[in-house]
């Protein structure tokens, strides 16, 4: 019950790191910038553009990282596509670019990790980082920048050089606070020492009384 509770709070996390992207008309990286990109060229919503974008990559998670972990992806995927589908019944407004590339970036950043650490994506590159990093110990947050920067760069033309320049400083960020807690996560699991199996049967010696 915990584990859903955190992918619904990872969830709604990454939703509102994308609307307020979306209203500061700046993308992102990975199958959200792809979609965001695509939304502003083709007026279509996001969340339908995401979910039909992610298809091609759960067949990369089925193979590669297993049905539990694609099933857990492609809910959080869902979710993020019905959650940011509020955003048609929202008043217009929009944001300051500086604003929605720093809080954006922060916030999906946090929705991310709690999303990794709970064994769960959001598609996409998220797949290809969990994969190098359970496979090569690479750092999910490099993974996703790499991959976010090129997805960035190839979508200026929608977006941009302004805005693109500050898709870049979006995807910094998610990429650091996703390494950050990340680091985290790794001195934690340092600092709990696993019992020995001889821990299990060691019994107290008794001290006898004497009288």
């Amino acid at each position: 019950m915990k584990k859903i509770l955190n992918i619904l709070l990872g969830c709604f996390l990454a939703s509102v790191g994308v609307i307020l992207l979306k209203h500061s008309m700046i993308g992102t990286g990975g199958t959200a910038g792809l979609s965001l990109s695509a939304s502003y060229l083709l007026n279509v919503p996001f969340s339908l553009v995401f979910f039909l974008v992610n298809i091609p990559f759960y067949v990369f998670s089925v193979l590669r990282m297993g049905w539990k972990f694609t099933i857990s992806s492609i809910i959080s995927v869902t979710l993020l596509s019905l959650m940011t589908s509020v955003t048609q019944w929202l008043p217009a407004f929009t944001l300051p670019i500086w604003f929605g590339a720093i809080a954006g970036g922060i916030i999906i950043g946090l929705g991310l990790s709690i999303l990794f650490k709970n064994g769960s994506s959001l598609g996409g590159a998220n797949i290809l980082a969990l994969f190098l990093q359970k496979r090569y110990n690479i750092n999910p947050g490099k993974t996703n920048f790499i991959f976010d920067f090129m997805v960035v760069m190839s979508s200026m033309y929608a977006l941009g050089i302004t805005r693109g320049l500050f898709s870049i400083l979006s995807i910094a960020i998610i990429s650091k606070v996703i390494g950050y807690f990340k680091n985290e996560y790794a001195n934690k699991d340092k600092t709990v020492q696993p019992k020995t199996s001889t821990d299990k049967f060691r019994v107290t010696p008794q001290i006898p009384v004497t009288r």
